[in-house]
């Protein structure tokens, strides 16, 4: 499968998103999502497989972390994308913050 088709699957870009600036643990990650542990870790060995994310072990701990190197053109998309996101969510609490206050959209 290449790096286009794994990331193409809405969970697996998440649990990028999740790793992308940080290292987490396989429990951490999946405590951010509302399936199981064990459908959580199938995505995270796609993900390995196709090499968008490093694997350090540490006792019985997993840590995994994006390779953003591996992504290759698809690290600037999936950014761009994250951040276009971002300003979306930003907009949305200003629109609600001045409907509470009673202030109107116009100008």
């Amino acid at each position: 499968m290449d790096a286009v088709q794994v990331v193409a699957e809405p969970r697996r870009r998440e649990i990028l998103r999740l790793v992308w600036d940080e290292e987490r643990s396989a429990g951490e990650i999946a405590d951010r999502f509302d399936v199981t542990f064990g459908a959580v870790s199938q995505h995270l060995r796609v993900l390995r497989d196709a090499g968008l994310v490093t694997l350090r072990q540490d006792g019985k701990k997993r840590f995994y972390r994006a390779d953003r190197e591996a992504l290759g053109p698809l690290a600037a998309y999936l950014q761009s994308m994250w951040a276009d996101r971002l300003d979306t969510l930003a907009e949305l609490s200003e629109a609600a913050e001045r409907a509470e206050r009673g202030e109107g959209t116009d100008t």
